[in-house]
């Protein structure tokens, strides 16, 4: 189904919302989503995060010493994260490198 209009003047309208659905869709590669490699976490859509009032005051009112820790504990989750979807797509490319070569005439 095509979205652009036939003359193609509108195709920077759409282009937020394309790069929206590819970076939240799941690949198979890399077993997650672009959007979690970067972010290391799901995304919510805007209008899941209208009532964060009550958590925006708590994380103001913290600890530095705790939210120091809290977030070198979250950067250690990205990074295992990461390697993972290395993982993923390391074994992909390998399973479609044996998938070729049983092509291959000898």
């Amino acid at each position: 189904m095509k979205k652009v209009r036939v003359d193609r003047k509108d195709w920077s309208v759409k282009l937020d919302d394309s790069l929206w659905a590819y970076r939240t869709a799941y690949k198979s590669p890399i077993c997650t989503t672009p959007y979690r490699l970067v972010y290391g976490k799901g995304c919510h859509l805007p209008m899941e995060l209208a009532h964060r009032v009550l958590w925006a005051t708590k994380n103001v009112n913290m600890d530095y010493n705790e939210v120091g820790e809290l977030r070198e504990l979250k950067l250690s989750e990205l990074e295992e994260i990461r390697d993972e979807a290395y993982e993923c797509a390391s074994a992909y490319k390998d399973k479609l490198k044996r998938v070729n070569d049983a092509k291959i005439r000898k």
